[in-house]
């Protein structure tokens, strides 16, 4: 099996191409900003655009509504798109900046989801995305608060070269109020207001999910490190522990994730009798599917897998039974939470976690259903 199946490059690229504009409407918005185009001046045609940013002329014209919905830049009929002064009609709304570290595979809902509570409400977006490093993130959140950003909605990254207990307190430390996405801390001394998938639960759930098809000796398949792995394994560990089952782990790096690392993983689930896995993510799900073909293995008669993310588990050679993150609702939830407390800057804080479902198909063996679900909302432990 490749790396990653060509219909999800696909899906990539479609996502990629369906954020880009929004890139370059934070590019346009900073330029303004800067005085490239003084209050009153023209900016370039659309063409001309195009040109220098290397996008199409549509990316252009998507970039440049969303600068007049802002209110930032007017455009004229027959005359060009002309730089508006800061105090025109409009321009207070209140401004969101958000961070994430990836606008192609498992972001893009959670952005749509922001985009629409926060268009309901009146309110502009400003994204950065930082590429999973944390000085760019530490650069980006500075340049947003600098554009006026009034709050700030945050995926960081928690496994960089800072501890994450000091990059969480200095989010906690922001000038405005933020809300993390999909992000939160283990200490009781982190402050940080969140809104998040249970992945506790998730994994917990996809335990009950195979131990109800009659498997008792189960396996668990990780990427690591990931700011995910700790809840899926303590979910995991949790229902195996009530349910009595004998269990097998490996793990290995995203970089390390291949045909080879697989295989070996294959052989250790093999030696310890294992009958089904959950495997976080879908990518490890489905080179372990290729692995138990080359090991002359069926999926699922002979190994029933779970896999974690739904991203592109219904792309595997065998349609994987996924753990489904609700990623709308979470960035729905996330900017309505953070609107809330723009109203209200009394409030207390909230810490929201939200139930996935798991969506059955062919690698577990049970009949194929609508998508399993449990409380859409938890509390925070």
């Amino acid at each position: 099996m490749t790396d990653r199946p060509r219909t999800a490059t696909a899906q990539s690229a479609a996502g990629a191409k369906d954020l880009k504009f929004r890139q370059l409407a934070q590019e346009l918005r900073q330029q303004v900003r800067d005085g490239v185009w003084p209050v009153g001046g023209r900016l370039p045609t659309e063409k001309q655009l195009a040109l220098i940013s290397g996008t199409s002329v549509s990316t252009v014209r998507r970039a440049v509504d969303e600068l007049i919905a802002e209110s930032l830049v007017v455009r004229r009929q027959g005359s060009g798109t002309f730089v508006l002064p800061p105090d025109a009609p409009g321009t207070g709304r209140a401004l969101i900046g958000v961070l994430v570290p990836d606008t192609a595979f498992y972001y893009p809902p959670i952005l749509q989801g922001i985009e629409e509570a926060l268009s309901a409400a009146g309110a502009r977006l400003l994204l950065s995305c930082s590429g999973y490093d944390q000085d760019r993130e530490s650069r980006d959140i500075d340049d947003m608060l600098d554009a006026g950003a009034d709050g700030l909605l945050l995926v960081p990254t928690l496994t960089g070269p800072e501890p994450a207990a000091r990059y969480l307190a200095r989010l906690a430390a922001l000038p405005v109020p933020a809300v993390l996405v999909e992000r939160r801390g283990t200490s009781l001394g982190d402050t940080n207001e969140y809104v998040c998938t249970h992945h506790e639960a998730g994994a917990y759930d996809a335990v009950r999910h195979l131990a109800g098809l009659g498997h008792r000796s189960l396996g668990l398949v990780l990427r690591a490190p990931s700011p995910t792995a700790p809840p899926v394994i303590e979910g995991f560990r949790q229902a195996v522990g009530e349910l009595g089952c004998s269990t097998a782990e490996f793990s290995a790096t995203r970089q390390e994730w291949s045909p080879a690392a697989a295989d070996r993983c294959l052989a250790v689930l093999r030696a310890a009798g294992i009958t089904a896995a959950v495997c976080f993510g879908d990518r490890q799900a489905a080179l372990l599917e290729g692995a138990a073909r080359r090991a002359g293995l069926t999926v699922p008669d002979d190994l029933a897998l779970v896999a974690y993310d739904d991203e592109i588990a219904d792309l595997a050679d065998i349609p994987l039974t996924a753990v489904a993150p609700p990623k709308h609702l979470l960035g729905r939830t996330a900017a309505e939470t953070l609107l809330r407390r723009l109203d209200g800057p009394g409030l207390a804080r909230h810490r929201i976690l939200l139930r996935p479902s798991i969506t059955v198909r062919q690698s577990c063996g049970a009949r194929t259903t609508a998508p399993q679900s449990a409380d859409t909302r938890a509390p925070a432990k």
